[in-house]
């Protein structure tokens, strides 16, 4: 593992967002969603590719806190312009769980 700074880890900007829209990514090679992800006035919502189908369903999504990086460059994913990276962890079957607040927080609010 490789060790980094305390400077690099605030250069990372992992925010809290709240899900507001989940379809299925139809052109994605691997299954994925699509999701629209609220992180307040500030930031506003963005886009993002998530492959959490395993787990989760488009209507249980939707209303999630979630955390993801938003200060990466856009990414096109297929015909999907990424906005952001929604955080996860692989359980045992290799199956992504999202990594969430345990409470309800302010959108936006960052992780430090």
């Amino acid at each position: 593992m490789d060790t980094i700074g305390f400077e690099d880890f605030l250069k990372v900007e992992l925010r809290v967002g709240r899900i507001v829209g989940a379809e299925v990514f139809a052109q994605a090679r691997k299954p994925a969603y699509v999701l629209r992800v609220d992180f307040g006035e500030a930031i506003g919502v963005r886009k993002s590719s998530a492959q959490v189908t395993a787990l989760y369903t488009p209507d249980e999504l939707v209303g999630r806190l979630v955390v993801a990086v938003v200060n990466f460059p856009p990414k096109q994913i297929g015909p999907l312009m990424s906005e952001c990276l929604v955080t996860g962890f692989h359980d045992a079957n290799g199956d992504v769980a999202l990594c969430v607040p345990d409470r309800e927080v302010p959108l936006g609010t960052r992780l430090l």
